[in-house]
């Protein structure tokens, strides 16, 4: 039997919130158990899910306003994992991702940027990344180069 079809592909969904993140990565984690992931293919999917689940939580449904569901959709093919997080929170600035790249952190410490690290981790990470805001929803979907059979 392949890897491919040993697990089936599956859906996630969370409130956002101050554990979504933590919670959806736990469930992440759970699914993925068949794949019997190393550990630097595991802590590649945790670190790219993380970076793109804190942009949802902190950006898109930033503190004040309500909370909302983001779903998570994983199925696994020869090429690596296939993930889409959708959610129903403010759109992207101008309509695209941020670039993704590299901050640089030869300069004092006090001048390192507090943020700007995630996409450029997302996109070097992921292939595939691509972004649109179709009826009030944000849909990123990204592929992780893991579990290649």
């Amino acid at each position: 039997m392949s890897l491919i079809s040993q697990m089936p592909a599956f859906k996630i969904s969370v409130q956002s919130g101050e554990l979504a993140v933590r919670e959806a990565l736990a469930k992440l984690q759970d699914n993925l158990t068949p794949l019997s992931l190393d550990v630097e293919e595991s802590g590649t999917v945790e670190l790219v899910m993380a970076e793109a689940l804190n942009n949802v939580v902190e950006h898109a449904y930033p503190q004040g306003d309500p909370c909302g569901p983001i779903d998570i959709t994983c199925s696994h093919a020869r090429d690596g994992l296939h993930l889409t997080v959708v959610d129903s929170g403010r759109a992207m600035p101008d309509g695209h991702t941020p670039l993704g790249v590299a901050v640089d952190t030869d300069v004092a410490f006090d001048d390192i940027p507090e943020g700007g690290f995630g996409w450029f981790l997302i996109k070097d990470l992921a292939k595939d990344v691509s972004y649109v805001r179709v009826s009030r929803q944000n849909r990123l979907s990204l592929r992780l180069a893991v579990a290649i059979s």
